[in-house]
Protein backbone atom coordinates (compact mmCIF):
# COMPACT_ATOMS: atom_id res chain seq x y z
CA UNK A 1 0.00 0.00 0.00
CA UNK A 2 1.11 3.45 -0.72
CA UNK A 3 0.04 6.53 0.77
CA UNK A 4 -0.74 8.25 -2.77
CA UNK A 5 -3.15 5.60 -3.75
CA UNK A 6 -4.64 6.75 -0.41
CA UNK A 7 -4.61 10.23 -1.55
CA UNK A 8 -6.76 8.71 -4.97
CA UNK A 9 -9.21 7.07 -3.16
CA UNK A 10 -9.97 9.64 -1.12
CA UNK A 11 -9.90 12.23 -3.30
CA UNK A 12 -12.25 10.35 -6.02
CA UNK A 13 -14.19 9.05 -3.19
CA UNK A 14 -13.05 5.71 -4.27
CA UNK A 15 -14.57 3.82 -1.07
CA UNK A 16 -18.27 3.08 0.38
CA UNK A 17 -18.84 6.36 1.87
CA UNK A 18 -22.33 6.28 2.73
CA UNK A 19 -22.59 4.93 5.98
CA UNK A 20 -19.48 5.44 7.55
CA UNK A 21 -17.84 5.87 11.57
CA UNK A 22 -14.77 6.90 13.11
CA UNK A 23 -12.46 4.14 15.09
CA UNK A 24 -14.51 5.61 18.12
CA UNK A 25 -18.05 4.70 16.15
CA UNK A 26 -19.20 7.99 15.74
CA UNK A 27 -21.94 8.55 12.81
CA UNK A 28 -19.44 10.31 10.68
CA UNK A 29 -20.22 11.96 7.10
CA UNK A 30 -18.66 13.81 4.27
CA UNK A 31 -19.23 17.21 3.05
CA UNK A 32 -16.19 18.13 0.60
CA UNK A 33 -13.23 15.85 0.72
CA UNK A 34 -11.27 19.25 0.45
CA UNK A 35 -8.46 20.52 -1.77
CA UNK A 36 -5.72 18.36 -2.42
CA UNK A 37 -2.37 20.14 -1.45
CA UNK A 38 0.79 18.68 -3.20
CA UNK A 39 3.29 21.05 -1.23
CA UNK A 40 4.02 21.24 2.65
CA UNK A 41 1.62 20.89 5.30
CA UNK A 42 -1.83 18.64 5.39
CA UNK A 43 -2.64 16.77 2.25
CA UNK A 44 -6.23 18.36 1.95
CA UNK A 45 -7.20 22.06 2.68
CA UNK A 46 -10.22 22.98 3.59
CA UNK A 47 -12.10 19.77 3.98
CA UNK A 48 -15.98 19.64 5.85
CA UNK A 49 -17.78 16.92 7.46
CA UNK A 50 -20.22 15.96 10.36
CA UNK A 51 -19.36 13.52 13.02
CA UNK A 52 -22.57 12.39 15.33
CA UNK A 53 -23.73 15.96 13.39
CA UNK A 54 -21.76 18.53 14.60
CA UNK A 55 -20.28 20.29 11.26
CA UNK A 56 -16.70 20.36 11.11
CA UNK A 57 -14.56 22.38 8.54
CA UNK A 58 -10.59 22.09 8.20
CA UNK A 59 -7.86 20.34 7.10
CA UNK A 60 -7.66 16.34 6.28
CA UNK A 61 -4.38 14.60 6.92
CA UNK A 62 -3.92 10.77 5.26
CA UNK A 63 -1.30 8.28 6.30
CA UNK A 64 -0.42 4.73 6.08
CA UNK A 65 -1.01 4.46 9.73
CA UNK A 66 -1.67 6.43 12.50
CA UNK A 67 1.41 6.90 14.05
CA UNK A 68 3.47 8.43 11.30
CA UNK A 69 1.69 11.41 12.43
CA UNK A 70 4.38 11.44 15.09
CA UNK A 71 7.18 9.81 12.76
CA UNK A 72 6.41 12.65 10.65
CA UNK A 73 6.80 15.50 13.54
CA UNK A 74 3.08 16.54 12.75
CA UNK A 75 2.85 16.87 16.59
CA UNK A 76 5.31 20.02 16.63
CA UNK A 77 4.01 21.89 13.00
CA UNK A 78 2.02 24.44 13.80
CA UNK A 79 0.25 23.62 10.49
CA UNK A 80 -1.27 20.50 11.31
CA UNK A 81 -3.08 22.49 14.41
CA UNK A 82 -6.59 22.69 12.06
CA UNK A 83 -6.50 19.25 11.28
CA UNK A 84 -10.55 17.76 11.90
CA UNK A 85 -9.48 14.04 10.64
CA UNK A 86 -7.01 12.17 10.30
CA UNK A 87 -7.68 9.56 7.29
CA UNK A 88 -5.53 6.43 7.94
CA UNK A 89 -5.26 3.00 6.65
CA UNK A 90 -4.41 1.24 9.65
CA UNK A 91 -5.26 2.57 13.33
CA UNK A 92 -2.38 1.57 15.24
CA UNK A 93 -1.94 4.61 17.63
CA UNK A 94 -4.45 7.40 18.84
CA UNK A 95 -3.10 11.47 17.78
CA UNK A 96 -3.93 14.17 20.05
CA UNK A 97 -4.14 17.54 19.45
CA UNK A 98 -1.64 19.97 22.01
CA UNK A 99 -4.98 20.78 23.97
CA UNK A 100 -4.95 16.81 24.76
CA UNK A 101 -8.44 16.66 22.18
CA UNK A 102 -7.86 13.30 20.14
CA UNK A 103 -8.44 14.37 16.47
CA UNK A 104 -10.43 12.02 14.85
CA UNK A 105 -9.82 9.15 12.89
CA UNK A 106 -11.44 7.46 9.51
CA UNK A 107 -10.14 3.68 8.53
CA UNK A 108 -10.38 3.97 5.06
CA UNK A 109 -9.36 0.02 4.13
CA UNK A 110 -12.69 -0.97 5.92
CA UNK A 111 -14.51 0.95 2.99
CA UNK A 112 -12.52 0.29 0.16
CA UNK A 113 -13.54 -3.14 -2.58
CA UNK A 114 -11.83 -6.17 -2.44
CA UNK A 115 -11.74 -5.75 -5.91
CA UNK A 116 -10.42 -2.23 -6.29
CA UNK A 117 -7.36 -2.88 -4.16
CA UNK A 118 -6.52 -6.43 -6.06
CA UNK A 119 -6.50 -4.05 -9.03
CA UNK A 120 -4.21 -1.72 -7.52
CA UNK A 121 -1.88 -4.50 -6.34
CA UNK A 122 -2.27 -6.00 -10.09
CA UNK A 123 -1.18 -2.69 -11.50
CA UNK A 124 1.11 -2.23 -9.47
CA UNK A 125 3.10 -5.25 -8.80
CA UNK A 126 6.89 -5.77 -10.04
CA UNK A 127 7.14 -6.13 -14.24
CA UNK A 128 10.03 -6.54 -16.31
CA UNK A 129 9.72 -2.28 -18.02
CA UNK A 130 6.36 -0.56 -16.67
CA UNK A 131 3.53 -1.67 -14.46
CA UNK A 132 0.59 -2.12 -16.88
CA UNK A 133 2.79 -3.91 -19.63
CA UNK A 134 0.54 -6.99 -19.30
CA UNK A 135 -2.75 -4.65 -19.31
CA UNK A 136 -2.19 -1.79 -21.43
CA UNK A 137 -3.97 -3.09 -24.28
CA UNK A 138 -7.58 -3.48 -22.50
CA UNK A 139 -7.74 0.18 -21.91
CA UNK A 140 -10.22 1.62 -24.54
CA UNK A 141 -9.15 2.88 -27.67
CA UNK A 142 -11.90 6.41 -26.48
CA UNK A 143 -9.48 6.82 -23.92
CA UNK A 144 -6.26 5.72 -25.28
CA UNK A 145 -6.43 8.70 -27.98
CA UNK A 146 -7.58 11.27 -25.90
CA UNK A 147 -4.68 10.48 -23.35
CA UNK A 148 -2.27 10.46 -26.42
CA UNK A 149 -3.35 13.69 -27.31
CA UNK A 150 -3.17 15.17 -23.53
CA UNK A 151 0.02 13.43 -23.56
CA UNK A 152 1.47 15.34 -26.54
CA UNK A 153 0.30 18.80 -24.95
CA UNK A 154 1.89 18.10 -22.26
CA UNK A 155 5.28 16.96 -24.17
CA UNK A 156 4.66 20.70 -25.73
CA UNK A 157 4.22 22.84 -22.68
CA UNK A 158 7.63 21.33 -21.09
CA UNK A 159 9.66 21.84 -24.49
CA UNK A 160 7.92 25.27 -24.34
CA UNK A 161 9.24 26.56 -21.02
CA UNK A 162 12.76 25.84 -22.28
CA UNK A 163 12.27 28.30 -25.26
CA UNK A 164 10.55 30.63 -22.90
CA UNK A 165 13.76 30.95 -20.92
CA UNK A 166 16.12 30.99 -24.52
CA UNK A 167 14.00 33.43 -25.78
CA UNK A 168 14.79 35.39 -22.56
CA UNK A 169 18.20 34.33 -22.27
CA UNK A 170 18.19 35.78 -25.86
CA UNK A 171 16.88 39.34 -25.66
CA UNK A 172 13.76 38.38 -26.98
CA UNK A 173 14.60 37.98 -30.63
CA UNK A 174 13.02 34.61 -31.93
CA UNK A 175 15.10 34.37 -34.59
CA UNK A 176 17.87 34.06 -32.10
CA UNK A 177 15.92 31.38 -30.59
CA UNK A 178 15.17 29.48 -33.79
CA UNK A 179 19.55 29.56 -34.58
CA UNK A 180 19.51 27.79 -31.33
CA UNK A 181 17.04 25.06 -31.50
CA UNK A 182 18.13 23.82 -35.06
CA UNK A 183 21.84 24.59 -34.32
CA UNK A 184 21.40 21.73 -31.30
CA UNK A 185 18.61 20.08 -33.63
CA UNK A 186 21.73 19.78 -36.07
CA UNK A 187 24.11 18.86 -33.10
CA UNK A 188 21.94 15.46 -32.80
CA UNK A 189 22.21 13.79 -29.62
CA UNK A 190 26.37 13.32 -29.44
CA UNK A 191 26.80 17.49 -30.25
CA UNK A 192 23.44 18.72 -29.51
CA UNK A 193 25.09 21.16 -26.37
CA UNK A 194 28.20 22.25 -28.54
CA UNK A 195 26.29 23.06 -31.19
CA UNK A 196 23.59 25.00 -29.01
CA UNK A 197 26.66 26.33 -26.86
CA UNK A 198 28.16 27.96 -30.62
CA UNK A 199 24.94 29.41 -31.41
CA UNK A 200 24.40 30.84 -28.17
CA UNK A 201 28.15 32.53 -28.06
CA UNK A 202 27.81 34.03 -31.35
CA UNK A 203 25.18 37.39 -31.37
CA UNK A 204 22.63 36.82 -34.24
CA UNK A 205 22.99 39.77 -35.28
CA UNK A 206 26.09 38.55 -37.08
CA UNK A 207 24.47 35.60 -38.48
CA UNK A 208 22.25 38.23 -40.24
CA UNK A 209 24.64 40.40 -41.49
CA UNK A 210 27.08 37.54 -42.78
CA UNK A 211 24.06 35.37 -43.98
CA UNK A 212 24.76 36.63 -47.87
CA UNK A 213 28.03 34.83 -47.36
CA UNK A 214 27.66 31.13 -46.36
CA UNK A 215 31.73 30.51 -46.22
CA UNK A 216 31.75 33.25 -43.82
CA UNK A 217 28.97 31.50 -41.26
CA UNK A 218 31.17 28.17 -42.04
CA UNK A 219 34.03 30.13 -40.54
CA UNK A 220 32.17 31.23 -37.57
CA UNK A 221 30.67 27.77 -37.26
CA UNK A 222 33.56 26.01 -37.15
CA UNK A 223 36.11 28.50 -35.34
CA UNK A 224 33.98 28.75 -32.65
CA UNK A 225 33.91 24.98 -32.61
CA UNK A 226 37.72 24.55 -32.61
CA UNK A 227 37.58 23.12 -36.21
CA UNK A 228 40.27 25.51 -37.15
CA UNK A 229 42.99 25.08 -34.51
CA UNK A 230 46.46 24.31 -35.83
CA UNK A 231 47.82 24.06 -38.76
CA UNK A 232 46.62 22.68 -42.07
CA UNK A 233 48.22 22.52 -45.84
CA UNK A 234 43.96 22.24 -47.38
CA UNK A 235 43.94 25.58 -48.54
CA UNK A 236 39.50 25.05 -47.78
CA UNK A 237 40.84 25.42 -43.99
CA UNK A 238 43.33 28.29 -44.66
CA UNK A 239 40.98 29.94 -46.10
CA UNK A 240 38.53 29.63 -43.15
CA UNK A 241 41.03 30.06 -40.83
CA UNK A 242 41.67 33.72 -42.67
CA UNK A 243 38.05 35.08 -42.78
CA UNK A 244 37.46 33.47 -38.80
CA UNK A 245 40.31 35.81 -37.72
CA UNK A 246 39.22 38.60 -39.60
CA UNK A 247 35.47 38.19 -38.74
CA UNK A 248 36.76 37.82 -34.39
CA UNK A 249 38.48 41.18 -35.10
CA UNK A 250 35.88 42.73 -37.12
CA UNK A 251 32.89 42.46 -34.52
CA UNK A 252 35.19 42.17 -31.29
CA UNK A 253 34.15 38.73 -30.53
CA UNK A 254 34.82 37.04 -26.87
CA UNK A 255 35.84 34.11 -28.63
CA UNK A 256 34.43 30.90 -26.16
CA UNK A 257 35.25 27.55 -27.61
CA UNK A 258 32.27 25.23 -27.39
CA UNK A 259 33.06 21.86 -25.39
CA UNK A 260 34.86 19.41 -27.74
CA UNK A 261 32.90 17.88 -30.68
CA UNK A 262 32.80 14.31 -30.72
CA UNK A 263 33.15 12.14 -33.95
CA UNK A 264 33.89 8.76 -32.19
CA UNK A 265 31.03 6.00 -33.51
CA UNK A 266 29.25 8.68 -35.55
CA UNK A 267 28.58 8.32 -39.50
CA UNK A 268 29.98 10.38 -41.88
CA UNK A 269 27.33 11.91 -42.38
CA UNK A 270 26.76 12.62 -39.02
CA UNK A 271 29.92 14.17 -38.65
CA UNK A 272 29.81 17.71 -37.08
CA UNK A 273 31.61 18.88 -39.66
CA UNK A 274 29.44 18.33 -42.45
CA UNK A 275 26.26 19.64 -39.96
CA UNK A 276 27.48 22.59 -39.30
CA UNK A 277 28.22 23.33 -43.06
CA UNK A 278 24.52 22.20 -43.65
CA UNK A 279 23.22 24.26 -41.03
CA UNK A 280 25.70 27.00 -42.65
CA UNK A 281 23.42 27.05 -46.17
CA UNK A 282 20.44 27.27 -44.45
CA UNK A 283 20.71 30.22 -42.86
CA UNK A 284 22.53 31.64 -46.40
CA UNK A 285 19.87 30.37 -48.75
CA UNK A 286 17.12 31.89 -46.50
CA UNK A 287 16.92 35.53 -44.89
CA UNK A 288 13.33 35.17 -43.48
CA UNK A 289 13.91 32.15 -42.25
CA UNK A 290 11.76 32.11 -38.46
CA UNK A 291 9.20 33.43 -40.64
CA UNK A 292 9.11 31.13 -43.03
CA UNK A 293 9.29 28.07 -40.14
CA UNK A 294 6.41 29.74 -38.19
CA UNK A 295 4.06 29.51 -41.52
CA UNK A 296 4.61 25.76 -42.21
CA UNK A 297 1.56 23.78 -41.87
CA UNK A 298 2.90 20.68 -43.96
CA UNK A 299 6.03 18.72 -44.17
CA UNK A 300 6.21 19.12 -47.74
CA UNK A 301 6.69 22.88 -46.71
CA UNK A 302 9.37 22.18 -44.34
CA UNK A 303 10.96 19.81 -46.56
CA UNK A 304 11.42 23.18 -49.68
CA UNK A 305 12.94 24.73 -46.47
CA UNK A 306 15.85 22.65 -45.91
CA UNK A 307 16.84 21.15 -49.02
CA UNK A 308 20.05 21.94 -48.29
CA UNK A 309 23.46 20.48 -48.87
CA UNK A 310 26.96 21.26 -47.93
CA UNK A 311 29.30 23.74 -49.55
CA UNK A 312 30.72 22.49 -52.18
CA UNK A 313 33.95 21.46 -50.83
CA UNK A 314 32.47 19.11 -48.11
CA UNK A 315 31.14 17.30 -51.22
CA UNK A 316 34.33 15.74 -51.81
CA UNK A 317 35.67 15.68 -47.95
CA UNK A 318 34.43 14.22 -45.03
CA UNK A 319 37.47 15.67 -43.26
CA UNK A 320 39.94 18.05 -44.01
CA UNK A 321 42.66 17.21 -46.06
CA UNK A 322 41.71 13.68 -47.34
CA UNK A 323 39.68 13.77 -50.21
CA UNK A 324 36.39 11.25 -50.71
CA UNK A 325 34.24 10.29 -53.68
CA UNK A 326 32.09 13.23 -54.46
CA UNK A 327 28.81 12.93 -52.94
CA UNK A 328 26.07 15.53 -52.93
CA UNK A 329 24.90 14.90 -48.86
CA UNK A 330 21.99 17.32 -48.45
CA UNK A 331 19.90 16.48 -45.41
CA UNK A 332 17.73 13.50 -45.61
CA UNK A 333 13.87 13.33 -45.54
CA UNK A 334 14.87 11.65 -41.85
CA UNK A 335 17.04 14.28 -40.57
CA UNK A 336 13.85 17.32 -41.56
CA UNK A 337 11.25 15.15 -39.91
CA UNK A 338 13.79 15.45 -36.73
CA UNK A 339 13.90 19.06 -37.21
CA UNK A 340 10.01 18.90 -37.75
CA UNK A 341 9.78 17.47 -34.72
CA UNK A 342 12.14 18.77 -32.50
CA UNK A 343 11.94 22.40 -33.49
CA UNK A 344 9.50 23.35 -35.68
CA UNK A 345 6.62 22.14 -34.22
CA UNK A 346 7.89 23.09 -30.44
CA UNK A 347 8.39 26.67 -31.42
CA UNK A 348 5.06 27.32 -33.56
CA UNK A 349 3.57 26.37 -30.54
CA UNK A 350 5.97 28.52 -28.05
CA UNK A 351 5.81 31.26 -30.23
CA UNK A 352 1.41 31.25 -30.98
CA UNK A 353 1.28 30.44 -26.99
CA UNK A 354 3.31 33.98 -26.88
CA UNK A 355 0.19 35.25 -29.05
CA UNK A 356 -2.08 33.69 -27.39
CA UNK A 357 -3.13 31.95 -30.32
CA UNK A 358 -3.91 28.18 -30.17
CA UNK A 359 -2.72 25.81 -32.83
CA UNK A 360 -2.77 22.42 -31.06
CA UNK A 361 -5.10 20.87 -33.73
CA UNK A 362 -2.68 22.25 -36.79
CA UNK A 363 0.63 21.18 -35.07
CA UNK A 364 -1.13 17.62 -34.24
CA UNK A 365 -2.52 17.44 -37.82
CA UNK A 366 1.34 18.44 -39.00
CA UNK A 367 2.62 15.45 -36.82
CA UNK A 368 0.57 12.94 -38.23
CA UNK A 369 2.42 13.29 -41.18
CA UNK A 370 5.26 12.53 -39.82
CA UNK A 371 7.03 9.01 -39.50
CA UNK A 372 7.36 8.15 -35.93
CA UNK A 373 11.14 8.02 -34.19
CA UNK A 374 12.75 5.17 -33.94
CA UNK A 375 14.39 4.08 -30.60
CA UNK A 376 14.42 1.62 -27.43
CA UNK A 377 11.24 3.32 -25.92
CA UNK A 378 9.13 3.37 -29.20
CA UNK A 379 10.05 -0.16 -29.75
CA UNK A 380 9.09 -1.76 -26.35
CA UNK A 381 5.89 -0.10 -26.58
CA UNK A 382 5.41 -1.83 -30.12
CA UNK A 383 6.10 -4.77 -28.37
CA UNK A 384 3.34 -4.51 -26.22
CA UNK A 385 1.49 -4.67 -29.19
CA UNK A 386 0.39 -0.87 -29.47
CA UNK A 387 0.56 0.87 -32.86
CA UNK A 388 2.65 3.72 -33.42
CA UNK A 389 2.12 5.12 -36.91
CA UNK A 390 3.45 8.80 -36.85
CA UNK A 391 5.16 10.98 -34.75
CA UNK A 392 2.62 11.89 -32.96
CA UNK A 393 1.93 8.65 -31.62
CA UNK A 394 5.74 8.19 -30.60
CA UNK A 395 6.07 11.79 -29.26
CA UNK A 396 3.13 10.79 -26.56
CA UNK A 397 4.21 7.59 -25.59
CA UNK A 398 7.84 9.20 -25.20
CA UNK A 399 6.10 11.50 -22.87
CA UNK A 400 4.11 8.73 -21.22
CA UNK A 401 7.29 6.46 -20.57
CA UNK A 402 9.37 9.47 -19.06
CA UNK A 403 7.08 11.56 -16.63
CA UNK A 404 4.66 8.94 -15.76
CA UNK A 405 5.94 5.47 -16.47
CA UNK A 406 9.19 6.02 -14.83
CA UNK A 407 8.15 7.90 -11.80
CA UNK A 408 5.56 5.22 -11.17
CA UNK A 409 2.47 7.82 -11.84
CA UNK A 410 -0.24 5.18 -12.50
CA UNK A 411 -2.45 7.61 -10.60
CA UNK A 412 -2.18 10.09 -12.33
CA UNK A 413 -2.69 8.73 -16.29
CA UNK A 414 -5.61 7.67 -17.65
CA UNK A 415 -4.42 4.41 -18.73
CA UNK A 416 -3.30 3.27 -15.03
CA UNK A 417 -6.70 4.59 -13.75
CA UNK A 418 -9.02 2.73 -16.13
CA UNK A 419 -6.92 -0.22 -14.91
CA UNK A 420 -8.06 0.49 -11.99
CA UNK A 421 -11.71 1.05 -12.55
CA UNK A 422 -13.01 -0.85 -15.43
CA UNK A 423 -15.98 -0.14 -16.16
CA UNK A 424 -15.16 4.49 -15.00
CA UNK A 425 -14.70 7.23 -17.20
CA UNK A 426 -11.15 9.51 -16.68
CA UNK A 427 -12.51 12.48 -16.57
CA UNK A 428 -10.67 13.26 -13.17
CA UNK A 429 -7.39 12.90 -14.31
Amino acid sequence: MKEDFLHYIWRYKKFDFQSLQTSRGEKFTIINVGSYLENAGPDFFNGQITIDGQKWAGNIELHLKSSDWYLHHHEKDTAYENVILHVVWEHDVDIFRKNNIEIPVLILKEYVSKDFIENFQKLTSPKSWIYCENQIQDVDDFTYSNWLERLFIERLERKQKSIDEQFIKLNKDWEAVLFSLLAKNFGLNTNGIAFMELAQNIPFAIIRRESADALNLEALFFGFCGLLDGEKEDLYYRELQSRFGYLVLKYQLDFKRTIPLQFFKLRPDNFPNIRLSQLAQVFARNQQLFTDCVKVKSVKEVSQIFDVGTSEYWQTHYTFDKVSPKRVKKLSAKFIDLVMINTIVPLQFAYFKSRDEEIQERLMAIMHEIKPESNAIIDKFKDLGLSVNNAFDSQSLLQLKNEYCNLKKCLSCAIGIQLLNPTNDVKNV
